[in-house]
This record gives structure tokens, sequence and C-alpha cells, in this order.
């Protein structure tokens, strides 16, 4: 593993590199709100990738690497990860197809901006549908809209 600093819009992001030995195929995964990059569903995602031969890159938002618990604004969110695709498209995974996704919001943030991206799919872990529900308030609305707006 290899630790990548990386320096998008709104503050540095760290990319946790998993190479595989030939890789046939590169999967960027970002993280869910509450968590990092070490949560068992990622962590399964990585091991199955790197044991069919797909690189695989963590991806820490700068909210995150900055310390702070709260998410960013989604405009922030996307244009981080755009920035830190583009960085590995042009570098450490230069030439292979990708894979985007992440666990939650990372999964969301992977849905917004799969186009622009360049991914040629989405992978999607814990997604919910429904965002938790705050005592008193009224139902948010769905997210599903954002899983059926990707066209990759």
């Amino acid at each position: 593993m290899t630790l990548l600093e990386v320096d998008p819009p709104h503050g540095p992001a760290h990319v946790h590199l998993h190479p595989a030995d030939e890789p046939a195929a590169a999967l960027v995964l970002g993280h869910g709100a509450g968590g990092g990059v070490a949560s068992r569903d990622l962590v399964a995602a990585k091991d199955a990738a790197l044991s069919e031969g797909i690189s695989v890159a963590l991806v820490e938002q700068p909210y995150l690497v900055a310390g702070r618990r709260s998410p960013a604004p989604a405009r922030q969110l996307d244009a981080a990860w755009t920035a830190v695709v583009e960085h590995l498209r042009d570098g450490e995974l230069r030439g292979m197809s990708l894979v985007v996704g992440g666990r939650s919001l990372g999964a969301r943030v992977a849905c917004r901006t799969a186009e622009a991206t360049g991914g040629v799919a989405v992978l999607c872990l814990a997604f919910p549908l429904q965002p938790p529900r705050r005592q008193g308030s009224t139902p948010s609305p769905s997210r599903l809209p954002e899983l059926e707006a990707v066209t990759v």
C-alpha cells in the first residue's frame, strides 16, 4: 500500500493505493460520511478487487483528512473527488478502465460524478435510499434519483 497526498480544491485528500501485480482495471472508492477507508465493506471490496487483478484506490475526502466530522457540502465533495480521480487517471491509474464508487456518502459522490470522472461503472455499498430522519422533522426526499441518474 502506498499513501498519496493529492491537493484537490478545498484541502488535501489522501489516497490509499493498493496496486495489483498486473492490473486489468482500477477501482476507486470513497468512504461514508461518518467513517474512513477502513470500514469493513470497503476493505472487503478492496480485497475482492485485488484478488481479481484490479488495482484499488481508497480516497479520504479533504474534510476527513482535516479532522472534521461533518462532511463538506456536496459541491465541495464532488469537486475534490473529481480532482483526485483525474490525478489518478493522469498518473498511477493511467490507461486503466475505471470503476468508481464508495460507501454511502462516497457512493453518492461517485454516482453524481461518474460521467465526469470517466468511470465505466459505479459500485455502491451501503447506499441508504432514505436519509435518517431527525426527530420531529418530515422525511427527507428519497435518494433514488441519484442512482437513477447514473448513465455508465
